[in-house]
């Protein structure tokens, strides 16, 4: 039996993102996906640990993923989605949200920068992913705000903490603010 399910592109941070026929355990992706895209009207997702909101990794998959998204049937294109992600000069890989690599793209980054101070230390730093011929990979991190565009700078200097929420989607609001110190 076929199933198919056709998913919103609306952003809403429950919907999927492509349209999927699905067999019993698998989806498969009728049309090719554009990862930038995803992050770009997200504007944060993780990467492909579980959280509030799905992750690209899942996403991509079309359904919550059991396990290892190493061990899925679509791992190929998690693995293509996640470095084209990674790769794009308008998306800053961090440890963001518990520790685990969030993918946050430029329009949110005036924000980021401007409640940088209610994240842990080292959260909103820079991850860096290299690649070996041999398959091995070596992380590397640019503390913040070493990574960030001066015009950025200008622009979350420009915005209230209120503002600045507001921006985030609403489940990052609430991750934010259940973090948030006392000053």
């Amino acid at each position: 039996m076929s199933v198919v399910a056709v998913v919103s592109s609306s952003g809403a941070d429950n919907a999927p993102i492509a349209k999927c026929q699905s067999l019993p355990g698998r989806c498969a992706l009728l049309d090719s996906i554009d990862p930038v895209a995803i992050v770009r009207r997200r504007g944060v997702v993780l990467q492909s640990a579980r959280g509030p909101s799905p992750s690209l990794a899942e996403l991509v998959a079309g359904a919550p993923i059991r396990g290892s998204w190493w061990g899925h049937p679509r791992n190929h294109e998690i693995f293509d989605a996640i470095n084209r992600a990674r790769s794009s000069s308008a998306i800053v890989a961090t440890p963001l949200v518990r520790g685990k690599v969030t993918l946050v793209h430029r329009r949110l980054w005036p924000p980021l920068v401007r409640l940088a101070d209610r994240f842990d230390i080292g959260a909103p730093d820079a991850l860096h992913e290299e690649h070996s011929a041999s398959g091995a990979h070596r992380v590397t991190r640019t503390a913040f705000p070493g990574w960030v565009p001066s015009d950025v700078m200008v622009s979350a200097q420009a915005l209230s903490e209120e503002e600045a929420l507001t921006q985030l989607p609403e489940w990052l609001r609430d991750v934010v603010v259940g973090i948030s110190r006392p000053k």
